[in-house]
């Protein structure tokens, strides 16, 4: 174990060339004009323009294939815009891959991981445990003491001799074929890290099982996409991840906590992709009491103090444009005059959003469902900011307001039962139902525990970044970017 790691990744990839043979799917979710010139979509939101060539090379299902290196531009292209996403054809063997498993006191989780695993290459880094782990099969390396996931991580990787290393949490259990899925990701030469989806082990249980199944902080869902700081898909947890092991710098040993946000935000500043693929998956065993599983959100609360240190703006619990702030404090106001500002506000969005949709046929529909889709996503961003990162606040606001308190009650249920919606009413998973009263119960106090780990981080660190918001002066989609170069012509 080194005494400290790096904060900066290393440099970019050598090539970004993506390999003949590769195939890019353009969303379905992307908005596509008549002539297959202008793609509207992504996350941000943004507006690809394509040359008429470049156009030509996507099919119409919405698929280009990489065979050469006017291909290969517009491949990548549409892949940095966040409107494609990759169909590897192939990638590197099993056999190129070492998984390194950290563990502590969880002898039996290692034994049903054992048991899943198909891999020749596996460490297990016993952190510190009480009784020492037995790993038949696998190569251990075991600390006296702990030293913390990151370290241990670390340590596991330096065993490593494969081109790609896994690192994988005791308590998930992987299912079949999910490291071929990940691993053929790695014939992009920019790609850094990979990571599956993270479901419930188990959907049986206690109302606390069925909670963290439908909204687990390890699940990033059910669309696939890349991994950028302030984009629906900011991060990807450590419980499993693939890594190209010349891409990697090492976790941060000296955090205890969102060390694996920190990894992935420090390669996508050098230049690097994360990519999150929810086809292959693996199984979490969550906690099943109450009291545990607060106490774990509570604990990654106190990463976001720190992580705002390492990368300002980032952690920001509040990112949004001047309009829809003001819209949102207008609303608080719950006044004639508020609605009146709330109206003007959206006004200047749209106004914003159409003058940068308008060479797109259809263009009036378009922003019009950027602005609602814009609009939208800010009030509950901040409806659920006041709720979680800021609740000793409203709750002190409160206390002193009539006005404010009912704002507040009505935010609350608001914002829970929006989330509700999208994850039980919406979610195809054979999930028993909690029901809109329990559901709203249970955020409500998983958002307390979190912002309680918050402020606790705030006080520890003496720093205030992981509360301040962020103001962005674009709305909507961003900018025409223009695929025109000389090999899309």
């Amino acid at each position: 174990m080194t005494d400290e790691v790096p904060t900066a990744a290393q440099d970019g990839p050598p090539t970004t060339r993506l390999p003949d043979g590769f195939q890019v799917q353009v969303d379905s979710r992307v908005t596509v004009s008549a002539d297959g010139r202008h793609l509207v979509g992504g996350s941000p939101t943004r507006l690809l323009s394509l040359a008429p060539r470049a156009a030509s090379m996507i099919d119409c299902d919405g698929r280009l294939v990489v065979s050469d290196e006017a291909t290969a531009t517009v491949a990548r292209r549409l892949l940095d815009a966040g409107v494609g996403h990759p169909r590897p054809m192939f990638g590197p063997s099993v056999d190129d891959v070492t998984i390194v498993i950290p563990v502590r006191d969880n002898q039996s989780g290692i034994d049903r991981l054992l048991d899943a695993l198909d891999a020749a290459h596996v460490v297990v880094v016993d952190d510190g445990s009480r009784v020492p782990v037995v790993a038949p099969g696998a190569a251990v390396v075991r600390t006296e003491e702990s030293v913390g996931p990151g370290a241990a991580r670390n340590l596991g990787a330096a065993r490593a001799q494969t081109p790609f290393v896994a690192f994988v949490d005791s308590d998930v259990v992987p299912e079949s074929a999910w490291l071929f899925t990940l691993l053929a990701h790695f014939s992009d030469p920019a790609v850094a890290v990979v990571a599956p989806r993270v479901v419930a082990l188990s959907h049986d249980g206690g109302v606390t099982v069925r909670y963290e199944a439908l909204c687990s902080s390890l699940d990033m869902g059910r669309r696939e996409g890349p991994v950028v700081p302030g984009t629906r898909l900011s991060y990807v947890p450590s419980a499993a991840i693939i890594v190209r092991r010349s891409a990697f710098p090492g976790f941060d040993e000296r955090m205890q906590v969102a060390e694996d946000v920190d990894l992935c935000w420090r390669l996508t500043a050098a230049g690097w992709t994360v990519r999150y693929d929810p086809i292959a998956r693996v199984a979490h065993d969550h906690r099943t009491a109450l009291g545990a599983a607060l106490s774990r959100r509570r604990f990654y609360g106190t990463g976001a103090a720190p992580l705002s240190d390492r990368h300002p703006g980032h952690a920001a619990p509040v990112v949004v444009t001047v309009p829809t702030a003001i819209a949102a404090l207008a609303a608080l106001t719950r006044s004639r005059w508020g609605a009146g500002v709330i109206l003007a506000m959206i006004a200047v969005i749209a106004g914003r959003v159409y003058r940068r949709v308008e060479t797109v046929p259809d263009a009036a529909t378009v922003a019009a469902r950027l602005t609602a889709e814009a609009v939208g996503f800010g009030f509950l961003q901040m409806a659920a900011a006041l709720c979680r990162h800021y609740w000793p606040v409203s709750l002190l606001l409160a206390l002193l307001s009539a006005r404010f308190r009912s704002v507040l009650v009505a935010v609350a249920v608001v914002d829970g039962v929006a989330e509700w919606v999208r994850a039980e009413m919406l979610n195809p998973d054979p999930i028993e139902p909690l029901g809109v009263t329990r559901f709203l119960v249970l955020r409500r106090l998983g958002d307390l525990a979190y912002g309680t780990g918050l402020w606790q981080g705030v006080v520890t660190t003496r720093t205030t970044t992981a509360l301040r918001p962020t103001i962005v002066r674009a709305s909507g989609a961003s900018r025409p970017r223009s695929v025109a170069t000389s090999a899309a012509h």
